[in-house]
């Protein structure tokens, strides 16, 4: 069975190594073109396109994915199976060209955490447990029916970095048990049962990592366990905006430590009130500086409350 693989980051390069490792004909790999990155704006390859290489893979890189010259050319690999992670959307043009069909692997228990970040949002949200799915693609984004599911637990100290780590290996051998099933002609797509509390899992920006201190005590540690490693929640503390690493909650109340006001004994500690209690800061990295555990931030930080 020949298969043309799309990704893109490191999650993708998992699923990637799993197929080849699984002696699958992966003949070509598509990802996106090399772009500036880091803060010397230096041309980088994705990691896909790195890994590919090693491995003397022919990779290519649209621009546009309906462009007929991409589109002749991925024909020319007559695949049988496309197999994607971690990936722009697809036009049906694409999806539809191998016989065996195109499917995805998601980094959720669809159909709940549709969208561009599943495991940050499932952190954010204090859930207990995520998984990863593999589906058949259709039009809509994150709705093709439903082919395998894996459960992961989430800890209440689990990062989306450590988070991201077991789904990215857990979804890899997925990967290559969808690919085995199809293979055989042993699969049984199942369409999305949709409820009506289903969760969505947006594109991220700025302000979604933006700290607001009305918020309960664990939505808080929640909020900086989810956006840590990437891409961080924030605050502003005299002035100075503020990337949160570690945080901690207290479900005490102080009096005169109100929602939003900051107290420290400018030696071990400094903590903020919230809604119902107080956040100690345990770790973060204030603007212009380095990342810093509080203690070692106080002893060279001045004051002026």
């Amino acid at each position: 069975m020949r298969i043309v693989f799309f990704g893109t980051p490191d999650f993708a390069v998992a699923s990637l190594e799993a197929l080849i490792e699984a002696n699958f004909s992966v003949v070509a790999v598509v990802t996106a073109p090399d772009k500036p990155a880091g803060r010397g704006q230096q041309i980088q390859a994705s990691p896909v396109k790195v890994f590919a290489e090693s491995k003397n893979l022919p990779v290519l890189q649209p621009h546009k994915l309906k462009d007929p010259a991409f589109l002749d050319e991925l024909k020319s690999y007559q695949a049988d199976l496309q197999v994607i992670v971690a990936f722009r959307m697809l036009p049906e043009a694409v999806w539809n060209m191998p016989p065996y069909g195109t499917f995805n692997l998601h980094a959720s228990l669809l159909p709940n955490y549709r969208g561009a970040a599943p495991i940050h949002w499932a952190v954010i949200n204090g859930e207990t447990e995520t998984g990863v799915t593999t589906f058949f693609l259709q039009h809509e984004i994150d709705t093709g029916d439903l082919l395998f599911q894996e459960k992961e637990s989430i800890s209440p100290t689990d990062t989306t970095g450590q988070l991201y780590e077991r789904l990215m290996k857990k979804g890899a051998k997925l990967v290559v048990k969808t690919a085995q099933a199809i293979q055989e002609n042993n699969i049984h797509p199942t369409p999305q049962q949709l409820n009506g509390d289903m969760k969505p899992a947006p594109k991220l920006h700025r302000a979604t990592g933006e700290v607001h201190w009305s918020k309960t005590g664990q939505e808080i540690v929640n909020l900086v366990r989810g956006m840590h490693p990437f891409p961080g929640s924030h605050t502003q503390f005299q002035g100075k905006n503020c990337k949160l690493i570690q945080v901690e909650f207290h479900p005490e109340i102080i009096p005169d430590l109100g929602i939003g006001v900051w107290d420290s004994d400018q030696k071990t500690y400094l903590r903020v009130g919230c809604a119902d209690g107080y956040i100690q800061i345990l770790e973060w990295q204030m603007e212009g500086k380095k990342r810093m555990k509080i203690a070692e931030f106080l002893r060279g930080y001045s004051f002026t409350w």
